[in-house]
């Protein structure tokens, strides 16, 4: 990277050095400067859980929703991460709700998947996503939690949530089996229980 004001932006942001940030883009960074994966300064942020660093960018109008070459963004990557304190920094930033990962899946469905309960709860409660989305494996938030998760009490909870938030509990994967079916194939009684009661 020839641009020394870009590659310090993008230096400061991975290690989460705020005042650095703030200082190259007063030196002419750009926000959406890029590095060899093209991932963004934010992106870095919010890899890393810089929350001060991520504030001092999306305060400069950085990017939530830009890409990098893994299609991860700023805003999805808090789904992985489930850091409640990242996802608060960016909601000023709006982020689209309905940008998808490789996997075509949103925020809410890794979170689910990684059993990120608080997370979960915040993004939820703060914001309108779509419990009911899709991805391409043709899996829904509440099938991933049931299909790659444990069975255990943060997952419980995670079912929980989803269905307060009004996931539909009966929506099948692509296959034509629902979370309930998987839950009792997978011997989670509790989920399993928890699903028949809303049926």
């Amino acid at each position: 990277m020839r641009d020394p004001a870009a590659r310090a932006l993008l230096d400061a942001a991975a290690v989460g050095d705020a005042d650095s940030v703030r200082g190259a883009l007063a030196a002419g960074a750009g926000t959406e400067c890029r590095d060899a994966q093209q991932r963004t300064p934010l992106l870095l942020a919010a890899l890393n859980d810089h929350v001060a660093a991520a504030g001092a960018l999306v305060a400069a109008g950085a990017d939530p929703d830009a890409q990098d070459a893994r299609d991860d963004s700023p805003w999805l990557v808090t789904g992985v991460t489930g850091s409640v304190a990242m996802m608060r920094a960016l909601l000023p930033a709006r982020p689209d709700l309905k940008v998808t990962n490789r996997f075509g899946g949103i925020a809410l469905i890794p979170a689910c998947e990684r059993g990120h309960v608080d997370y979960v709860r915040a993004l939820l409660r703060e914001t309108d996503i779509d419990v009911d989305h899709v991805n391409r494996l043709g899996w829904t938030a509440l099938l991933e939690a049931v299909i790659l998760g444990d069975g255990g009490r943060p997952h419980q909870e995670i079912v929980e949530l989803l269905i307060t938030a009004g996931a539909t509990p009966g929506l099948p994967d692509g296959d034509g089996v629902t979370a309930l079916e998987h839950a009792e194939r997978r011997g989670f009684t509790e989920i399993a229980g928890l699903l028949r009661a809303v049926r």
